[in-house]
């Protein structure tokens, strides 16, 4: 049986605390290569359904979800000397094959092809936001809001349906995206330190195979 959903964000960012990685750095720009990605969560069972393709002309990593597998996360974790200076994240993803009925907006129906964590983290609370390219949910809807003194998390619908095998561009303003859904859209807010990078291809609550490629992925300093 699958486990709530903010038990996935809990282990997801404690996990971080443990995998921070050197990172590849150009100028303004810090590379996330898909070498580099670790396992950072798993509800249970021992399968890690990532594969890393690193001779592709994109090197990418693919997220194969067959049920009844349960979720792991991947993720990546910035260096503390990174943490205030991060201001935007890029990323190419592609949804290969969809969780059938998945839809981040309804109970019970929560997969997606692929998923992208982001965290942020103020004294002890931690706080997530969930883009996912999932079937059904309109585009640009948030959902599943949680809140509590030690975490909050929004979803947000980034892409959903096809097209199948097509790599999609991706930027988000961390920034932004931050004050947008934790501050009240207060542009002034200060925004606490950028955490780390997760990704999840799940299909475990509609128990259907879900397929989702990653790539490309950079955190672009101030």
């Amino acid at each position: 049986m699958s486990l709530p959903r903010p038990r996935i964000l809990v282990s997801f960012i404690a996990a971080l605390l443990g995998h921070t990685l050197p990172l590849k750095a150009s100028g303004t720009e810090i590379a996330l290569p898909v070498t580099m990605w670790r396992v950072v969560q798993r509800e249970s069972g021992p399968l890690n359904y990532y594969t890393v393709y690193k001779d592709a002309v994109l090197p990418f990593i693919r997220g194969d979800y067959q049920p009844p597998l349960e979720t792991v996360v991947l993720g990546v974790q910035v260096a503390d000397s990174d943490r205030a200076k991060v201001r935007y994240l890029r990323w190419k993803w592609r949804a290969v094959t969809l969780p059938k009925g998945g839809n981040e907006c309804v109970k019970g129906k929560g997969d997606s092809a692929a998923v992208i964590y982001v965290s942020w983290k103020r004294f002890l609370r931690w706080y997530a936001l969930k883009y996912v390219w999932t079937t059904l949910s309109r585009k640009g809807a948030v959902c599943d809001r949680k809140s509590n003194p030690f975490m909050a998390q929004d979803t947000v619908i980034l892409e959903a349906g096809g097209p199948l095998n097509t790599w999609r561009d991706e930027l988000i303003d961390l920034d932004a995206e931050f004050r947008k859904h934790f501050a009240d859209g207060d542009p002034t807010a200060d925004v606490p330190d950028f955490m780390g990078v997760g990704i999840m291809t799940d299909g475990d609550q509609t128990h259907s195979v879900s397929v989702g490629d990653y790539a490309d992925f950079r955190l672009i300093r101030r």
